[in-house]
């Protein structure tokens, strides 16, 4: 049993292989308390499910609110997504519901912006503080990375955005990925190739499936089947 006297750095527990309890330096902490467990995020909280339902403990075991969730999930900027029922919004670290509105679905906050879907089935962002970042609406909206997005248009073509909701090129493409270090993946009628974020083709052919870079090279199979390795001006390094 943990000695709530103890000091630890809650960064240093690991969730067991199963899902149902903690480890800290390979030893359980509360063995058979919780019926599943998920991670430790900052502030030093993790989401657990007991008899009653969804809801975050501290670093020693402890509720930090009384309520108890259908679902609960790790915090990110201070902001926690749960659901009662049907709906859906986010908490402090404190417990409290932030902003009066509820969604049919919440995301995890990343870089001051979450994307929620309403009960149109329409997505869009918000800030930390509940309300909405822009006025559009999306048939999807993904995660901020390096402060940009990727959204479904109601057209059904994908392209990218700022926090504020603006594109940040013209862009526009069957499918689309994340930037990582400047380039994302992009789809068109020819194929898969990939953008760097100025929205300009890096190479003039097409591939079957293609990965992000890394380390200026990535995977990618060509339109004949065959793997290969490129780099990124699209020059062949390797067949694999």
């Amino acid at each position: 049993m943990l000695d709530e006297k103890a000091t630890f750095d809650w960064k240093v527990i690991r969730v067991t292989f199963d899902g149902l309890d903690f480890l800290l330096h390979g030893q359980p902490l509360w063995k058979g308390r919780f019926k599943r467990v998920m991670m430790f995020h900052k502030p030093g909280l993790a989401p657990v499910l007991g008899d009653e339902g969804w809801y975050h403990i501290n670093q020693y075991g402890q509720p930090v609110y009384p309520e108890r969730y259908g679902r609960a999930f790790g915090y990110y900027d201070d902001r926690a997504a749960v659901c009662v029922g049907d709906e859906w919004f986010h908490i402090d670290p404190l417990g409290r519901r932030v902003g009066s509105q509820s969604f049919a679905w919440c995301g995890n906050f990343q870089e001051g912006r979450c994307p929620v879907r309403a009960s149109d089935g329409c997505y869009h962002h918000i800030r930390v503080d509940g309300t909405s970042a822009y006025s559009d609406e999306f048939r999807y909206a993904g995660d901020f990375r390096d402060g940009v997005a990727c959204v479904k248009m109601m057209d059904g073509m994908f392209m990218h955005i700022d926090p504020d909701g603006q594109p940040i090129h013209d862009g526009r493409y069957l499918e689309l990925g994340p930037y990582h270090k400047g380039i994302a993946t992009a789809l068109d009628q020819k194929g898969w190739f990939h953008i760097d974020d100025r929205g300009m083709e890096l190479y003039s052919h097409r591939f079957r499936t293609i990965e992000p870079f890394y380390n200026g090279q990535a995977l990618v199979r060509d339109l004949d089947g065959k793997q290969l390795v490129l780099d990124e001006s699209g020059r062949t390094a390797l067949v694999v």
